[in-house]
């Protein structure tokens, strides 16, 4: 008698991540239990995030698992939202510890967050769930990254308010010390005394509700603010 084989297709994995170690590893272990695996190379010169979004949908994968930080190209999470419209399962397999970030994810259409900290078999675990079509987040992981995410954005929304309080020659002058010049160098550069500086640094810090002008340094970039002469 026998025995019936099963031709079905395997299931196809496309691993979308800089770091060629890890990919590897992914790569290998994946392909040993029987997924047809395959990898969107990084070129090192050239290429956009276009370009990698069009590779990856011309996969055909149902399962993606996706870094965020993909070196020069930038950040991953613009992958998310058109290969989940796509029909592919994406799972984010990151370094990142922002839970609202993890949550901005969900939101785009993700269908779960995985650390790089983590032992590589709950990605083989979550793969394996998908392939059979079952659940890999219950609905309080979800809410919760929902919540971060919510929170987040309140933050940062509050951030960039502050940001607007400020006069064209605040939002100029603090450019200027994002750029990484001093206040000597912005009177020089203004034309007015290191006094005038002081009084629209010392400006801008209260409008900002910070202290020092490391943190007004920091606050704007995270929150993409850019100034614009």
């Amino acid at each position: 008698m026998s025995a019936t084989m099963d031709t079905r297709p395997a299931t196809r994995v496309l691993i979308i991540e800089d770091h060629t170690l890890f990919a590897e590893s992914l790569e290998l272990a994946l392909s040993l239990e029987g997924y047809d695996v395959r990898r969107l190379a990084l070129p090192e010169v050239g290429g956009s995030m276009a370009t990698l979004r069009s590779t990856a949908l011309r996969s055909n994968a149902r399962i993606v698992l996706l870094d965020l930080d993909l070196g020069r190209f930038g950040d991953g999470m613009s992958l998310i939202a058109p290969l989940a419209r796509d029909g592919a399962n994406v799972v984010v397999v990151t370094a990142s510890t922002d839970h609202g970030r993890w949550g901005a994810c969900m939101r785009q259409g993700a269908r779960k967050i995985l650390s790089k900290g983590r032992p590589l078999q709950e990605t083989l675990s979550t793969v394996r769930r998908l392939h059979q079509g079952l659940p890999v987040m219950t609905s309080d992981e979800l809410e919760r990254l929902l919540d971060a995410w919510r929170s987040e954005r309140m933050v940062t929304e509050d951030m960039r308010r502050r940001l607007e309080l400020l006069t064209p020659r605040e939002k100029q002058i603090l450019g200027s010390l994002i750029e990484g010049h001093n206040v000597r160098e912005i009177a020089r550069s203004c034309v007015v005394s290191e006094a005038t500086v002081r009084t629209q640094v010392k400006s801008i810090l209260g409008k900002l509700e910070v202290t020092s002008q490391l943190a007004a340094v920091g606050l704007a970039p995270h929150v993409g603010w850019q100034h614009t002469s």
